[in-house]
C-alpha cells in the first residue's frame, strides 16, 4: 500500500485528521486563560472563571459527543484499503490541517482574548475545552480501532482544501488496514518505534 497508480487513492488517518486540531486548541486557549485572568472584566475574575471552566467542560463534551454515531457507522462499513492506496504521512495529514484552519485558529485565539475585557478567563478556557475534547474524540476512535484490530482512513480528496472532517457530508465511505500501518499509532498519536534488541 505504498506506491500510488491504478486507480488507487490518497488516504489519511481519521485520527491523525481529528488529533491535529487539538494542541493548536488546546495551547493557545490555556495563555488566553492566563493573559485573561488580567483584567477584571465585567464580571469579576471569580465568575469569569467559574463560567470558564463549565465551557471547558461543555466545550469538551460536545466536542467528544459530536457525530460519534457517524463515526462508528463509517468503521462498522469500512472496507479494505487497495493494493495501490496511498497511505498518507501523520506530519502531512497535521501539516494540512492546521494550514487550512490557521485563520480559523487565530480568529478562535484572538476573540478568546478580547473576550477577557467581558468574562476573565472563560473564552480562553473554552478554546482549551475544545482542544480536549478533539484529544479525548481521537482517544475513543483509537479504541474502535484497536477494538476492530483495524486503522481507520479517509480519501483525502473527500476532506476538502481546509483538512475537513473526517466523517463530514463528502466522506462516502472509510478504509481499513492492518494496525500495524502507516506512522501513527491507533488514536493518531506519533507512533513509537520499538527500541532494536
Amino acid at each position: 500500500m505504498a506506491r500510488g497508480g491504478r486507480g488507487g487513492q490518497g488516504l489519511a488517518r481519521v485520527a491523525v485528521v481529528v488529533r491535529a486540531g487539538a494542541a493548536p486548541l488546546w495551547w493557545p486557549g490555556l495563555v488566553a486563560a492566563g493573559l485573561g485572568a488580567l483584567p477584571e472584566g465585567l464580571t469579576g475574575r471569580r465568575i469569569g472563571a467559574l463560567a470558564g471552566a463549565a465551557l471547558f467542560l461543555l466545550g469538551a463534551a460536545g466536542v467528544l459527543l459530536a457525530r460519534r454515531g457517524r463515526y462508528a457507522a463509517l468503521a462498522r462499513g469500512a472496507a479494505r484499503a487497495g493494493k495501490y492506496d496511498v497511505l498518507q504521512d501523520r506530519a502531512v495529514t497535521v501539516r494540512g490541517w492546521r494550514r487550512g484552519h490557521r485563520w480559523w485558529l487565530l480568529l478562535g485565539w484572538a476573540l478568546a482574548l478580547g473576550s477577557a475585557f467581558a468574562v476573565p478567563v472563560a473564552g480562553g478556557l473554552l478554546l482549551a475545552g475544545l482542544g480536549a475534547g478533539l484529544w479525548l474524540k481521537a482517544a475513543w476512535i483509537g479504541r474502535l480501532e484497536r477494538s476492530a484490530e483495524a486503522l481507520l482512513w479517509v480519501r483525502v480528496d473527500w476532506l476538502g482544501r481546509s483538512g475537513g472532517s473526517p466523517a463530514g457530508k463528502a466522506v462516502k465511505s472509510l478504509r481499513a488496514t492492518g494496525i500495524a500501518a502507516g506512522d501513527a499509532a491507533p488514536g493518531g498519536a506519533r507512533r513509537r518505534t520499538p527500541a532494536l534488541v
